[in-house]
């Protein structure tokens, strides 16, 4: 499997740690082509950051309103400046950190007909790698 597939016994593993009903944030560390690798040749050239930012991540967001998932927020991306104290490959380029109401809501989007036709295509042609953390936050007490 490539660093950019998700894979669905991953999924279920990390939906079955987190509580139902509970916001779910995602971290994304993500390492981009220098050139976006498309398929389609009908695709205008551009890097894969370009391809990331400009094209997938508005396809995401039209994709999650097209399904009528709400209440995604992304609350940080930056760009990895240097790793300190961990493995040093692949080297992130960026970091996202996007909230989710609940990792229902994150599969019904990546899971949907229409991520794998409107999204998925930028997000592959974007990303030479891709780590994707499920997180939440656990209740006091």
């Amino acid at each position: 499997m490539s660093r950019v597939e998700l894979d669905l016994n991953n999924v279920r593993a990390a939906e079955a740690k987190i509580p139902s009903g509970v916001p779910v944030t995602m971290i994304n560390l993500v390492a981009f082509f220098s050139e976006a690798q498309y398929d389609d040749a009908n695709e205008k050239p551009c890097s894969g950051m370009e391809a990331y930012i400009q094209r997938y991540a508005p396809a995401f967001n039209q994709v999650a309103a097209e399904l009528g998932v709400e209440g995604i927020e992304v609350i940080y991306v930056g760009t990895v400046a240097e790793t300190i104290l961990g493995p040093t490959e692949p080297k992130w380029d960026a970091v996202a950190l996007v909230r989710y109401p609940t990792f229902a809501a994150l599969r019904k989007v990546t899971e949907s007909s229409l991520y794998f036709a409107k999204a998925e295509p930028h997000r592959k042609a974007a990303l030479k790698a891709w780590d994707f953390i499920a997180t939440f936050q656990p209740k006091a007490g």
